[in-house]
């Protein structure tokens, strides 16, 4: 069954003294994939962790219908995780479930054996036992993608997933968003990338702050709504030649 839409009036947001986000109101249908576009400090992180509930609002409402807070899986940019602590990388995954059975319940032999089948699934099969201290920053994406999983959420928000990322891990997490996207679930993922926007995702929220254009990538995206969010270089200045 296909998760309940996720609906925005007026939202605002303030990140510090300052509005991150102002006036958002729009619909994410369910099973739909999103691309949030936008330049840096337009919000998009921010309005990622409201819509799952861990950034409070300023103005405005989220309604996520029947939605539990274990229906909404966030993935958060790898780049603001410590990977120095001392976990393996079947631990992290292993996580995957703590939203649904309690952070503090052991982790029993079938959660763990599911951790390892979800790391051969994003190409780590021999990973389990490692530490995440070890790993490149394509490989703990990966371990990032495999507690995603476990958690086995109808809605998936994505934070720049494809961030320092090499191809062959992009081409294999695109896989799994594709396939994620075929079982009906809502998929909202940050991007900074517009021909992979265009390539793979049919709908983009384009925010500057306040939204620009919210609907078929093709519209949100074209020539006039990415000058208006910054999103194109203006023409540099061509100075007359000096007289020979």
């Amino acid at each position: 069954m296909p998760p309940p839409p996720l609906h925005l009036d007026q939202v605002t947001l303030r990140h510090g003294g300052h509005v991150a986000v102002q006036d958002v109101s729009g619909s994410f249908p369910p099973g739909s994939l999103t691309a949030l576009v936008g330049p840096n400090g337009a919000g998009k992180t921010t309005l990622l962790r409201a819509l799952v509930g861990l950034h409070p609002l300023a103005g405005g409402r989220i309604d996520r219908g029947s939605l539990a807070s274990a229906d909404i899986a966030l993935l958060p940019q790898a780049s603001q995780l410590d990977r120095q602590f001392p976990i393996t990388c079947r631990d992290v995954v292993a996580l995957g479930v703590a939203g649904r059975s309690g952070p503090f319940r052991r982790i029993g032999a079938a959660v763990q054996e599911a951790a390892r089948d979800a790391l051969a699934t994003v190409g780590l099969p021999d990973h389990a036992d490692r530490p995440i201290a070890a790993l490149s920053t394509g490989q703990f994406q990966r371990v990032l993608f495999a507690r995603l999983i476990l958690q086995d959420a109808p809605v998936l928000l994505l934070d720049e997933p494809f961030a320092a990322v090499d191809a062959t891990t992009e081409e294999l997490l695109l896989g799994l968003i594709d396939a994620w996207h075929a079982e009906g679930r809502t998929i909202i993922t940050v991007l900074h990338d517009l021909d992979l926007v265009r390539a793979v995702f049919p709908d983009t929220l384009l925010l500057a702050c306040t939204p620009i254009a919210w609907g078929p990538t093709d519209r949100a995206l074209n020539e006039a709504n990415r000058r208006r969010a910054g999103l194109l270089r203006t023409r540099p200045l061509r100075l007359p030649r000096a007289a020979a």
